[in-house]
């Protein structure tokens, strides 16, 4: 299943089969799936959240899925989605179920390693992130001398980073962690290539990340940039 104006076209030329629909067609996701004989789902890739505003044209299924959200939030949202799934005799498993490989190792993953400074702002802006998370409204925040400088809503991280790194000038702090409350079979926080690019630009100092409950992008092209930019990277 391919949504309209967010999965890549190319990916049309990749797969088996392929069903484009426009977000919010649940209907006719259920149909699909059912007419091809889906029993397991797996949700990847994302959904670039400003757009849910202008671009959701649901049809009766969908309409009907969106009465049952009590918040529209991340984590209500898919889990919404889940239990409908599951109600017409769907699994969904989890994102990383044929690729575990993905997931954050523990340890610093750079040759730099953080500051004394930086490690407090690592504890400080890990339990800010966690409360983050626990009102399921981001997953990530920028700190500098234990200060909050930007925490992540609907923008996406790497403006999260960009408007925090901006005020802090330079080495700024990225915590990104996984909700207190999370379903592990989908919306686990994400980094990559792009995560240190974004640092880069307003010269962060160092990435914290969740062993285990992160998915690593291009882990290696991801750490020589890292390197070559003097950015420490800690999963813990």
């Amino acid at each position: 299943m391919a949504h309209k104006g967010e999965t890549l076209a190319e990916l049309d030329g990749k797969v088996d089969e392929i069903t484009w629909i426009g977000l919010g067609q649940f209907g006719q996701m259920i149909k699909a799936f059912k007419t091809s004989g889906v029993a397991r789902v797996l949700m990847a890739g994302t959904i670039t959240k400003p757009k849910m505003f202008a671009k959701v044209r649901p049809d009766l299924k969908g309409l009907a899925l969106m009465g049952k959200l009590a918040v529209n939030h991340d984590d209500e949202i898919l889990r919404t989605v889940a239990r409908e799934f599951e109600n017409e005799g769907i699994t969904v498993v989890s994102s990383t179920a044929y690729l575990p490989e993905l997931l954050a190792p523990s340890g610093c993953l750079t040759k730099k390693r953080p500051t004394k400074g930086e490690r407090d702002d690592i504890e400080f802006g890990w339990k800010v992130a966690k409360e983050l998370g626990r009102l399921d409204i981001g997953h990530c925040v920028v700190v500098r001398r234990r200060i909050v400088l930007a925490v992540e809503a609907i923008e996406g991280t790497d403006k999260t980073i960009r408007r925090g790194g901006e005020l802090a000038k330079e080495l700024a702090v990225v915590v990104k962690v996984s909700k207190p409350n999370q379903d592990l079979r989908f919306d686990l926080p994400a980094v990559g290539v792009h995560t240190i690019t974004a640092m880069a630009s307003v010269h962060a100092a160092a990435l914290a990340i969740e062993a285990g409950k992160t998915i690593i992008f291009d882990r290696e092209e991801m750490i020589r940039l890292a390197d070559n930019n003097r950015i420490s990277i800690v999963s813990r």
